[in-house]
């Protein structure tokens, strides 16, 4: 005697929980990659094919303000605009690291000497420097 059964198993599957869960992800990564951004500061790069794999702990950006520059340590504009307080604190903030590096974004318009004064801070302090570029 063959017993048979009245109900079956149903084998579709709902496909509005898998959209939500991409759809919270997609969310997700967007909120996150917007917020991986080094510097503050609109800056116009000079572009260049090299590209360095090293991680600097410290950026130093140049603005240039029609004939004035500005220093940012990690975003925070400098109260005194001089050299001598960009090494200051350059040496205050990598005191304490072991491979010390810091990286330079300078704007397109800033003459290169008032670049070449922030790597003469870092041959001073036996620091390693990294000129941002943008790639090619």
């Amino acid at each position: 005697m063959a017993i048979k059964r009245t109900t079956r198993a149903d084998a579709s599957f709902s496909m509005s929980s898998m959209t939500d869960i991409v759809f919270l992800l997609l969310i997700f990564f967007l909120v996150t990659s917007t917020l991986i951004n080094p510097n503050a500061l609109k800056l116009l790069l000079p572009k260049s094919t090299g590209q360095v794999s090293a991680k600097p702990t410290v950026s130093v950006s140049i603005k240039d303000w029609g004939g004035s520059y500005t220093y940012h340590i990690n975003g925070n504009e400098l109260a005194e605009n001089d050299i001598a307080q960009v090494e200051d604190d350059l040496v205050g903030l990598l005191q304490n690291e072991e491979d010390p590096t810091f990286s330079i974004y300078s704007d397109e318009s800033v003459p290169i000497g008032e670049i070449v004064q922030v790597m003469n801070i870092a041959k001073r302090n036996h620091y390693k420097v990294i000129l941002a570029t943008q790639p090619e």
